[in-house]
C-alpha cells in the first residue's frame, strides 16, 4: 500500500526552467577557420580552437563568443609553451561555454546524442604525435 495521493494522469513537471536549452551534437558544422591572424603556434591550441569551434554551443554563437573563443585561444597557446599559470583563467572561459558535464548541469543545456551519425573519428584531425611530443616537451622543461 502506498502512502499519499495517487498521482494524476496526466501530471507534469512544473519546474523546468525557461531558459533551459537543448543541444544536437549531430548538428554541428565544420565551424570557423581560425583566424591566421592569432599566430597560433602549438598544435594544442588549433586542437582547442577545432573542438570549440564544431561544439554543439557554438550553433548558438553570436560574434562576442568567437571573439572570446579567439582570446581564449591564444592563452591556451600560451599555456601549451610552457606558461601554466593561465590555466586557470582557460578553465574558467571554458566554463561558462559549458566545456564539462558539470558546466552544462549548471547552466541547464543538455546535449542530445544523434545516432545518425557515424561513429568514428574523422580522417582530418591531427595526428596524435604532435600534441604528444609537444606535450611531453612541456612537462620535462
Amino acid at each position: 500500500m502506498t502512502r499519499g495521493p495517487q498521482p494524476k494522469e496526466n501530471a507534469q513537471r512544473r519546474n523546468k526552467h525557461e531558459h533551459a536549452q537543448t543541444l544536437s551534437s549531430g548538428s554541428t558544422a565544420e565551424g570557423r577557420a581560425i583566424p591566421p591572424g592569432l599566430g597560433i603556434k602549438t598544435a594544442g591550441a588549433r586542437r582547442f580552437w577545432r573542438t570549440w569551434a564544431t561544439s554543439p554551443q557554438a550553433g548558438k554563437w553570436i560574434e562576442t563568443d568567437w571573439a572570446e573563443l579567439e582570446i581564449t585561444t591564444k592563452l591556451v597557446d600560451t599555456f601549451y609553451q610552457g606558461d601554466t599559470k593561465v590555466a586557470g583563467e582557460i578553465r574558467q572561459r571554458t566554463a561558462k561555454w559549458g566545456g564539462t558535464v558539470e558546466d552544462r548541469a549548471r547552466l541547464r543545456m543538455s546535449v542530445e546524442d544523434d545516432q545518425d551519425e557515424g561513429q568514428g573519428e574523422s580522417a582530418e584531425s591531427s595526428p596524435t604525435t604532435d600534441l604528444d611530443e609537444e606535450l611531453y616537451r612541456l612537462l620535462n622543461d
